[in-house]
């Protein structure tokens, strides 16, 4: 599975996760839909679980006037996934991870989410996480 495709399958996750309130594991497997699964995906997934608090406290103080609930489910799951990816992943650049996650909130989000969400990045990355 591409990077890419393992971001979107994360996000969808993520997503479900929230709304639902679906356990990791079944939202993933619903996710997958049969396909085989993914090392880079299982790890991201796994990883923004066990880091979910931290990785909250590092995007809270970067929202401007935003808290993390009032955040819609789309650009929350997209902020998350980019900022375990910039705090925990040494495999991907700072640059890579913030264009992904904006390019998946031009796709995914509303017309400002991709606005919005590469400026929260830019922020955490010049904070240097």
């Amino acid at each position: 599975m591409k990077r890419r495709t393992a971001r979107e399958k994360a996000i969808q996750t993520l997503y479900q996760v929230e709304l639902a309130k679906t356990d990791w594991v079944e939202a993933l497997d619903n996710v997958l839909d049969d396909a085989e699964p993914d090392t880079y995906l299982d790890n991201v997934i796994h990883g923004i679980s066990q880091n979910l608090i931290e990785i909250d406290s590092v995007l809270k103080p970067h929202l401007n006037k935003w808290t993390i609930d009032r955040l819609p489910y789309v650009d929350r799951a997209i902020l998350r996934l980019a900022v375990y990816e910039l705090k925990y992943r040494e495999d991907v650049p700072n640059e890579v991870a913030i264009n992904e996650a904006v390019e998946l909130a031009k796709i995914y989000g509303t017309e400002k989410s991709s606005a919005f969400i590469n400026g929260v990045l830019s922020s955490v990355a010049k904070q240097g996480v």
